[in-house]
C-alpha cells in the first residue's frame, strides 16, 4: 500500500522523505522488518524502538516513525508523530483496510471471566460459523492458535489477525478486551459490534493508581460498541455502566442471579460433575446444565448464553451446546492422577477471584481445602494483604509461596500477604519456593481433601528478574504424585 493511503488521518509533526513509496508490511519489531516495511519506534518501560532503527533499516525498512528527534538517512523516509500508540492504531487500521467492520467483533472485559466467558461465547457460535478469538491464553486466527503475550495485544496485532481472521473465513471474534489496552490506545479505531461486561474487583491498581480510574478505563469499550452491551446487574460497578449505557442510542440488557435482570439465573444447583441452573428470560425458562464446576461460571455461562441469544440464536438450540461446553485450561482444572489425590489448578490472582474459587470449591468438597497461591512482582501491592486475609478466613491450611515475583524480593512479597494474616491462628504455612509449596500440600494431604493451586492457571513459566523459567502448576503436582 502507499505510504500516503497508510498515513490518512494521521496526525503528522514533520516528515523527510518521498510519500509515494509501496508499502508491504508494518512491525514495531526490528527483528520481523522485511524489506520495503515501515518500523514504528514503540517506547516500551525497558525498550525503546529509536534504538533499533539501524537496525530495521538493514532488515530492508523503508520508513520509520518516530516520537523523538533523530538523524536521518538517505532514501529512507521519516514520520515523526507526538503519539506513536495513536498513530499505530490509525496505521493499522488504514493498512490492513478496517477489518473491525468486516467482522461481528465482540468485546469481553471486567477483572475476572474474561477468557472464560471469550471461550463459552466461540463454543458456541462455532457450530455454525468460524470464529476467531484473542485473549490471555491464545490467538486463534481460524486456521492456527498461537501463544498469547498479553491479554489485548498491540492495535498492530490485533488489526493483523483480525484482517487473517476474514481471510481465513471467520463470522465472528470474540476478544478479552484488558483496561490498560482501552487506555494504551491498543483498542484505538477499533469497532466493536458487542459489548459484555463480567465485574469489577480490585487490580491492577499499580497501573491505574485508584479504582476509579480502573472503572472508567473499562467503561471505554461501552461507547464503542455499535450493536449492544450486556451487563452484570448484580455487579454494582455493572449496574453503574448500565445505567450509563442507557443514555446511549445502543442496545442495552442485563445478565445476573441475585436482581431482575433480561437474562436470569435461578434455581441453581452445583454438583461435582456439573452446574444446573434455570435460565429466565421473556417470560419463559429453560433448564441449563453444563459440564463446568463453579458458582461463577454461572456467571460466565449466562453472559455468554445471552450474547448468543441476542445474536439470534435459538435459545433451546444453545442449551443443547452448553452441554458440551469445555473448561478453559487452567480454570478450575484437574490433575489427574492414580493416586487419587483431589487436586485442582486455577489462574485466580485477585481477591474476589480467589474468595469465589475457595467458596465454589466449598460447595464440592467433603474435607479440607489446602491452598496454595502468593502474589505476582511488580503488581499491585495493596491486594496482597486482603489475599492473605481471603485465604485464611475461608481455606482450612494456607500456604503462602512464590508467584511470578519479577525484579521483586520473593519474601518481601510473601511478607507483604502476611500483614492480612492473624498470627494467632496456626492455619497456614509459609514455603518460599513453589514447587516444594506443592511438595508440602501433597504431604499433608488426607483423603476428600482438596488442594488448590492458585494463581497461575495456565501458565507454564515462572518469572524471576528478567528470566522466564518453566513452571507448570499442573505438570509439576503430577510429577510429584508419581514419584510417590
Amino acid at each position: 500500500m502507499e505510504l500516503l493511503k497508510i498515513l490518512q488521518s494521521v496526525e503528522i509533526l514533520a516528515i523527510n522523505g518521498p510519500l509515494d513509496i509501496d508499502i508491504q508490511d508494518i512491525s514495531y519489531d526490528s527483528r520481523t522488518i522485511k524489506n520495503n516495511s515501515m518500523f514504528i519506534c514503540i517506547k516500551g518501560y525497558t525498550v525503546d524502538g529509536h534504538d533499533y532503527i539501524d537496525d530495521a533499516i538493514k532488515r530492508g525498512a523503508k520508513a520509520i516513525l518516530v516520537e523523538k528527534k533523530v538523524v536521518y538517512k538517505k532514501d529512507i523516509t521519516y514520520i515523526r508523530v507526538e503519539d506513536i500508540k495513536k498513530s499505530m492504531a490509525i496505521i493499522a487500521d488504514n493498512f490492513f483496510k478496517n477489518p473491525s467492520q468486516k467482522i461481528n467483533l465482540i468485546g469481553v472485559t471486567g477483572t475476572n471471566g474474561k477468557t472464560s466467558t471469550v471461550s463459552f461465547i466461540r463454543q458456541i457460535l462455532e457450530y455454525d460459523n468460524k470464529v476467531g478469538s484473542i485473549g490471555t491464553i491464545e490467538i486463534y486466527d481460524g486456521q492456527k492458535k498461537i501463544t498469547s503475550k498479553n491479554t489485548t495485544p498491540e492495535s498492530l496485532d490485533i488489526q493483523r489477525n483480525l484482517s487473517k481472521m476474514i481471510n481465513n473465513g471467520c463470522k465472528y471474534c470474540v476478544m478479552e478486551v484488558s483496561s490498560h489496552a482501552l487506555v494504551l490506545n491498543r483498542v484505538d479505531n477499533i469497532d466493536y459490534k458487542i459489548g459484555v461486561f463480567t465485574n469489577l474487583t480490585q487490580d491492577h491498581l499499580d497501573f491505574h493508581k485508584n479504582i476509579d480510574n480502573y472503572k472508567n478505563a473499562k467503561q471505554k469499550l461501552f461507547y464503542k460498541t455499535s450493536s449492544f452491551n450486556i451487563f452484570n446487574i448484580d455487579d454494582k460497578t455493572g449496574e453503574e455502566f448500565f445505567k450509563n449505557s442507557l443514555k446511549t442510542d445502543i442496545k442495552t440488557y442485563t445478565y445476573g442471579i441475585e436482581k431482575e435482570a433480561d437474562f436470569r439465573a435461578s434455581d441453581i444447583k452445583l454438583y461435582h460433575d456439573r452446574t444446573e441452573y434455570t435460565l429466565n428470560t421473556n417470560k419463559e425458562s429453560y433448564r441449563v446444565s453444563i459440564p463446568i464446576l463453579g458458582y461463577f461460571n454461572v456467571y460466565n455461562t449466562l453472559a455468554a448464553i445471552s450474547t448468543c441469544i441476542l445474536l439470534g440464536i435459538d435459545c433451546e438450540e444453545i442449551i443443547k451446546r452448553v452441554l458440551n461446553l469445555k473448561s478453559v485450561p487452567g480454570r478450575l482444572e484437574r490433575v489427574e492422577n492414580e493416586k487419587h489425590v483431589n487436586i485442582i489448578v486455577d489462574y485466580a490472582h485477585t481477591p474476589d477471584a480467589l474468595l469465589n474459587l475457595v467458596e465454589s470449591a466449598r460447595l464440592f468438597t467433603k474435607g479440607r481445602i489446602i491452598l496454595i497461591f502468593g502474589c505476582g512482582g511488580d503488581r499491585d501491592k495493596t491486594k496482597r494483604p486482603i489475599m492473605g486475609k481471603i485465604a485464611q478466613a475461608n481455606a482450612d491450611i494456607s500456604i503462602i509461596t512464590s508467584d511470578n515475583p519479577r525484579f521483586e524480593n520473593e519474601i518481601d512479597i510473601i511478607n507483604d500477604i502476611l500483614k492480612g494474616i492473624d498470627k494467632n491462628i496456626s492455619n497456614y504455612l509459609v514455603v518460599k519456593d513453589r514447587e516444594d509449596a506443592i511438595k508440602k500440600a501433597i504431604e499433608i494431604y488426607q483423603k476428600e481433601d482438596l488442594i488448590i493451586i492458585a494463581g497461575k492457571g495456565h501458565e507454564d513459566y515462572q518469572i524471576k528478574g528478567n528470566k522466564k523459567y518453566f513452571f507448570d502448576d499442573k505438570k509439576i503436582a503430577k510429577e510429584i504424585l508419581d514419584k510417590i
